[in-house]
C-alpha cells in the first residue's frame, strides 16, 4: 500500500495473474512483464510530454483550485433553494456523476427525509425514453427544481430534446424567471448551448477545452452537481491529485496505473478481450459502468497495420459481487477462458451487521451466526478469487480502504491514466471517438436536420426487402 502524508491509497494486488499461479498457457510471466517494463520509460516520457504540451487536460483536473472555488461558491449560494437537481446529460456527463453519488451519498439518497438528507434529491436523466422521462417531469415540481443541461457542442440530440421538454415546463410554471432554475455546462466559447445561455441568462460552468466526456468527472461536468447533492468535491480531487502522485513514477512494477494497463495489454494480446470489472460493493457498482464506457470509448479503434486495418479493443463487461456468483461465475469459470478479472474489495465497510444466532443445530444457519455481513462479503469475494484463480481465469483485485470521496477519486483517477497507458500500448488514439460519430450524422438524418440530406439518402438505400421482416 503507498501512503501519502497519513492516508492510505489503494492497493493493487495482482498476483493472480501470473504463471505461477493460473499456470504458464493463461497467466503472466515475468518476462511478459518486463517486455512491457522496458518500453515504459519511453511512453511515461511521451505521455509526460503530451501533459506537459496541454495535450492530457484531464490530467491537472484535481488541481483547479479557481473552479472548484466557483462551484462551491455557487452551490452555498443556492442551499436550500432546490427540492431537486436534475442532470441532463448523457454518457459522459452522466456516468461519472452516478458513479460517484452511488458511492459516496446514501444508498437511498432521493427516499431520506428532507431534514436528514445532505442535499436535494438527484435525477441523472441519461436516455431518450419518453416513459421515463415523461414520468419524471410529471412526478417533480419544477419550480423546486434546478436542471443541469451538459453538452460540450450543443448539439447532443438526446440531452437538447430534454433541455427544450424541460425549458417549455419552467416558462409554463415560472414565465422569464425560469432561467434562475438552469445551469448550463458547456464550451468555454464554441457551440450551439453557450449562446443560449448568455441570451437566456443561465448561470454557466465550463467543460474544459481537450477533455472528453468520459474523462470529465473530476472537471464541472461532475463536480457541479454532486457538490450540489453534498458530495464532498475537494475530497474528490484530494483522492485524485493523491493518485496523481502515485502514477507519475516510469517503473512499471511500482505504477499502478501502467501495471494495471501493461496487465490488461498483455492479455489482450494472449487471447483474452474480455475485461472484467467485479466490484463487491454496492456502493462502486456504477464505477463498473463508468468504466465500461472509458474502456470501450478510449480503446475500441481502428488500427492502421502496414496499410491495412486492423480492429482493436478489449471489451469491458460489469458484473457485481456477491450478486453475479448467482448469474455469471458459471460462465467465468467453465465458459471459454478469454477474460481477465478487475475484482475491488473494501477493507472497512461504513456500517456493518452482527448476523444473530438462531436454529440451533441447523447447518444451513450455524455457521452464520456470531459473524457480521461485512465478513460474508469479504469471504465471498475471496472465495470466488480462489474459484477463478483454480480455474486459471486470472485475476486482479484492486483493494479500497473504504468508500468515500478521497478513496473514489483515487480508484476513478487510476483507472483514467491506466487507460492512457493502455492506448499507447495498443497505439492508437485514446481520446478521439469516429466510431460514434456515425451514429450521430445518422440521427440527425433521420431527425430532418438540414445538411444531412446525403446521410438520409444513404440510410435509405440500405433498406433491404419489404418481405425480409418476420
Amino acid at each position: 500500500m503507498v501512503k501519502t502524508g497519513q492516508e492510505a491509497l489503494l492497493k493493487f494486488d495482482y498476483n493472480n495473474c501470473l504463471a505461477e499461479l493460473v499456470g504458464p498457457e493463461h497467466g503472466l510471466s515475468q518476462a511478459d512483464l518486463d517486455e512491457v517494463a522496458a518500453r515504459t520509460p519511453e511512453i511515461a516520457a511521451r505521455l509526460a510530454a503530451a501533459r506537459a504540451a496541454g495535450k492530457l487536460p484531464y490530467r491537472d483536473l484535481p488541481y483547479q483550485a479557481a473552479q472548484l472555488a466557483a462551484i462551491q461558491k455557487s452551490v452555498r449560494a443556492k442551499k436550500g433553494k432546490y427540492a431537486n437537481v436534475v442532470v441532463l446529460g448523457i454518457g459522459g456527463s452522466a456516468l461519472g456523476t452516478i458513479a460517484v453519488a452511488s458511492a459516496c451519498v446514501h444508498p437511498f439518497h432521493n427516499l431520506v427525509a428532507d431534514k436528514k438528507r445532505k442535499g436535494p434529491r438527484l435525477f441523472v436523466m441519461d436516455n431518450v425514453d419518453p416513459d421515463q422521462f415523461a414520468a419524471l417531469v410529471d412526478m417533480i415540481d419544477v419550480k423546486k427544481s434546478l436542471f443541469v443541461v451538459i453538452s460540450k457542442s450543443g448539439e447532443t440530440a438526446e440531452t437538447m430534446s430534454q433541455f427544450l421538454i424541460c425549458r417549455a415546463r419552467l416558462m409554463r410554471v415560472l414565465g422569464k424567471k425560469y432561467a434562475a432554475n438552469v445551469v448550463a455546462i458547456t464550451d468555454t466559447a464554441k457551440g450551439y448551448l453557450r449562446p443560449i445561455a448568455a441570451q437566456e441568462g443561465y448561470e454557466t460552468f465550463p467543460v474544459p477545452d481537450g477533455v472528453g466526456g468520459r474523462f470529465s468527472v473530476l472537471s464541472p461536468v461532475g463536480l457541479f452537481p454532486l457538490a450540489m447533492i453534498g458530495v464532498k468535491v475537494d475530497r474528490l480531487l484530494a483522492g485524485a491529485a493523491a493518485m496523481d502522485q502515485a502514477c507519475l513514477g516510469d517503473n512499471l512494477r511500482e505504477n499502478p496505473a501502467f501495471l494495471g494497463a501493461a496487465i490488461q495489454y498483455l492479455f489482450y494480446r494472449k487471447g483474452k478481450p474480455m475485461s472484467v470489472m467485479m466490484p463487491y460493493s454496492q456502493a462502486l457498482r456504477d464505477v463498473a459502468d463508468w468504466y465500461r464506457q472509458l474502456w470501450a470509448e478510449s480503446l475500441g479503434k481502428i488500427r492502421l497495420s502496414g496499410g491495412r486495418e486492423e480492429f482493436v479493443g478489449p471489451t469491458p463487461i460489469k458484473s457485481l459481487g456477491v450478486t453475479d456468483q448467482h448469474s455469471q461465475v458459471q460462465l467465468y469459470r467453465e465458459g471459454p477462458n478469454d477474460k481477465v478479472f478487475t475484482l475491488i474489495a473494501v477493507e472497512k465497510f461504513a456500517k456493518d451487521l452482527a448476523i444473530p444466532r438462531a436454529f440451533k443445530g441447523s447447518p444451513g444457519t450455524d455457521y452464520l451466526g456470531g459473524h457480521t455481513m461485512a465478513e460474508l462479503m469479504d469471504a465471498e469475494r475471496r472465495a470466488t478469487t480462489f474459484a477463478l484463480t483454480k480455474s486459471r481465469r486470472p485475476n486482479v483485485t484492486i483493494t479500497v480502504p473504504a468508500v468515500n470521496e478521497f478513496t473514489v477519486g483515487q480508484l476513478l483517477y487510476l483507472l483514467e491514466v491506466q487507460t492512457s497507458f493502455a492506448g499507447e500500448l495498443l497505439g492508437i488514439d485514446t481520446y478521439n471517438q469516429p466510431g460514434v460519430e456515425e451514429g450521430k450524422k445518422a440521427t440527425f438524418a433521420l431527425m430532418g436536420r438540414a445538411g444531412y440530406e446525403e446521410t438520409q439518402r444513404e440510410i435509405e438505400s440500405l433498406k433491404g426487402a419489404a418481405d425480409n421482416i418476420v
